[in-house]
């Protein structure tokens, strides 16, 4: 995956109801470390994290200083994963004591530029996307014995699922890409400074916040609506002075030993009050009266979605591929107890995989106990070998569905896909053909994200992304929920005024008990504007509607057009996966990242001496850009919380959000979630077993 993890180990995935989990050793990210495999790693010395949540979205400033403790000069290589719809619009390094930030360009002609600045002996920095997975910042000609600092800035949607937001530092790196783990020894381990600040501002009530795994969090409640979070070391005093200066005037003596390890992932829930409205809220961006504005539009329906009654098919696709052997003993008995969970309406089919697919059940088979025993017995002596052909085991689960009766697939599986036919393109167009859902866990920084979530939308399932730091019971109960109750199907949104324009997503699928619809878009003209939502619950059609009021101007939230910027382009991307690479939605994607100051696949952020820039032709857009955020920024901080609620005048929506608290349950829990629960605690110990084994095996060695 990346070199800053330099750990040596083979990293497999377990995907349960389409669920990505690292099932062995995640390794630390975010972090500097020689291209030489022979120096050591450079010295964290400070890494400090401020998180902004205001109207809608989070900003994540990552700053580290780094230290050279080698006697010569070396090129580096600085990893961070890439979040979830998470869009990264500035780096700066310091050159000479100074910031610098990057600008975009063609990724050929970034990588071309950096290459001459190095051989020139110039300092310079090169941003690149490793696909999905990470940000690969490299950086020249760091001096020995100096110090090396270095800033990343990156914008996100919130996420919120009936009333928890939640929101994820990502520093856990699963290293699904061997070719990159190239070393055994890693450094995570922050020595002098560490800092992970949170400043919450909502426009709806929030009566709790959470950080799992941080007991040493200070949470701090100004009023309903703002909240901060503060972790580390680094505080100031009243003179505003950082408390490792006040301690160098002190005769106190500093701590000694690391302050901090890079290793585990930073979660914050926080609850919004019960009885809130179902809404309609908006943030826009409007420079002036003669620029288009950009908008980000958020549905919170209403809780009118009721509880299923009728009996369900469920097929389990299950890897047992070799990888599977020292996980599978857990696999059975999670299937055992969940199976027993079944209504005695539903129906359940088995499908086995490896290079090979096998029907294990044959037809679908009543959920009774003379059914399921014997079935079970079976797979408990079945020995798990050879590779991992998951298409075949899909294509296969896919057959002789009964068109009556609503199917659900669980897949189960902890290898990618080495055997038969891997493209994406390939399972999208299978599961667009099938009348079933998919229910997705996406589990880990290194998941493959594009492919599950396309997968959840084409099918119309949902897909939940889950941390290894995450309350877990907490995310399948809200994944219970959901499979409970019907669903808002085929939605339609249509727009009376505004000249709204591209739009994102096109397509919307489905919205689950609790789920948030989140758009963005441009508009034309400001003013009153009719918004109506169609979509189809069970046999009925409703309609929803709405009216709002764009504004002419609105100066406070320029990030909006880097989110608008990047969630096109994730469009535009899977269109590509699905219908092939052509130049010109590469040319699409290239043009809307420079404008917006994106990196791609297509394009890079360089960095260069400021005069450098001149030089080479580069214009300082993205510098423009940054300097327009930050000084928004400050503005918002200084102005009191803002309401993002557009629909007061004419609520779209009569009832009240769906909470977890007000949540009416809906039977028993689904036999797939047991099943991931025990599959999930087996891998967790599979994890901590390697993670063990690798910290002895270095104590040895050294």
């Amino acid at each position: 995956m990346c070199l800053p993890a330099f750990s040596r180990c083979l990293t497999k995935s377990l995907v349960a109801g389409g669920l990505i989990l690292s099932a062995y050793s995640a390794n630390a990210a975010g972090l500097l470390s020689p291209v030489s495999a022979n120096l050591p790693d450079l010295r964290i010395k400070a890494h400090h994290v401020e998180v902004t949540i205001q109207d809608g979205y989070a900003i994540t400033e990552v700053e580290q200083v780094f230290a050279n403790p080698n006697n010569q000069a070396l090129d580096a290589i600085y990893s961070f994963p890439v979040p979830d719809k998470a869009a990264v619009g500035e780096f700066t390094y310091w050159i000479n004591n100074q910031p610098v930030t990057g600008e975009v360009v063609a990724k050929q002609q970034a990588r071309q530029i950096y290459e001459e600045e190095k051989k020139a002996g110039r300092k310079t920095a090169l941003v690149e996307q490793d696909s999905y997975k990470t940000f690969d910042i490299s950086v020249a000609a760091v001096q020995p014995q100096t110090d090396v600092r270095v800033r990343l800035v990156y914008v996100q949607p919130t996420h919120v699922d009936s009333g928890i937001g939640r929101y994820v530092y990502p520093l856990e790196d699963g290293g699904v890409d061997e070719a990159k783990l190239a070393f055994w020894n890693r450094n995570e381990q922050v020595q002098e400074q560490f800092s992970f600040n949170v400043n919450l501002r909502n426009s709806y009530p929030i009566d709790g916040i959470r950080l799992p795994h941080q007991p040493a969090a200070l949470v701090t409640q100004t009023d309903a609506q703002n909240w901060t979070v503060s972790l580390g070391n680094r505080k100031q005093n009243d003179n505003g002075d950082d408390d490792d200066a006040v301690s160098a005037r002190s005769s106190q003596p500093k701590a000694q030993g690391p302050v901090a390890s890079l290793d585990k992932d930073i979660l914050l829930y926080w609850r919004h009050s019960d009885g809130l409205p179902g809404s309609l809220d908006m943030t826009t961006y409007k420079k002036d009266s003669s620029s288009p504005g950009t908008f980000m539009m958020t549905l919170t329906p209403g809780d009118d979605l009721a509880p299923l009654q009728k009996g369900r098919d469920w097929i389990f696709v299950l890897d047992v591929s070799g990888s599977m052997a020292g996980k599978y003993s857990a696999l059975t008995e999670g299937i055992r107890q969940g199976l027993a969970k079944l209504s005695p309406q539903d129906r359940f089919r088995i499908v086995l995989f490896n290079d090979t697919a096998q029907n294990f059940s044959g037809d679908f088979q009543p959920a009774i106990p003379e059914k399921i025993t014997p079935l079970l017995d079976r797979l408990d002596q079945y020995q798990p070998n050879r590779g991992t052909n998951l298409y075949a085991g899909m294509k296969m689960g896919l057959r002789k569905m009964d068109a009556d009766r609503p199917t659900a697939m669980i897949l189960v599986t902890d290898g990618v896909a080495n055997v038969g036919v891997t493209e994406k393109k390939a399972f999208l167009k299978m599961l667009e053909k099938a009348d079933l859902r998919l229910y997705t866990f996406v589990m880990g920084n290194s998941a493959n994200r594009p492919l599950l979530n396309e997968m959840t939308k084409v099918s119309q399932g949902f897909s939940l992304s889950v941390s290894n730091a995450d309350d877990i019971m907490g995310q399948i109960m809200l994944a219970a929920d959901k499979m409970s109750h019907q669903a808002i199907r085929n939605i339609q949104l249509k727009f009376g005024g505004g000249r709204i324009t591209d739009l994102t997503p096109e397509q919307i699928g489905s919205l689950y008990r609790g789920q948030q619809l989140t758009l963005l878009g441009h508009y034309r003209k400001a003013g009153p504007v009719k918004v109506t939502l169609t979509g189809d619950i069970g046999s009925e059609t409703r309609t929803y509607e709405t009216e709002i009021t764009l504004p002419e101007q609105s100066s406070l939230n320029p990030e909006l057009e880097r989110i608008w910027a990047y969630a096109k382009i994730e469009n535009l991307q899977a269109k590509m996966d699905y219908l092939g690479e052509n130049s010109d939605t590469k040319q699409a994607i290239t043009s809307i990242a420079r404008e917006h100051g994106l990196v791609t696949d297509y394009t890079s952020m360089i960095v260069v001496e400021e005069a450098r820039f001149n030089q080479l032709g580069i214009d300082r857009s993205n510098k423009k850009r940054v300097d327009t955020e930050h000084l928004a920024r400050q503005q918002r901080v200084a102005a009191p919380t803002q309401q993002r609620r557009a629909d007061t005048n004419k609520p779209m929506f009569d009832k009240q959000r769906s909470s977890v608290s007000g949540s009416s349950g809906g039977g028993a829990v689904d036999p797939w979630l047991i099943a991931l629960l025990i599959v999930m605690a087996g891998a967790t110990l599979i994890k901590r077993t390697q993670r063990n084994q690798e910290i002895q095996h270095k104590t040895e060695e050294t």
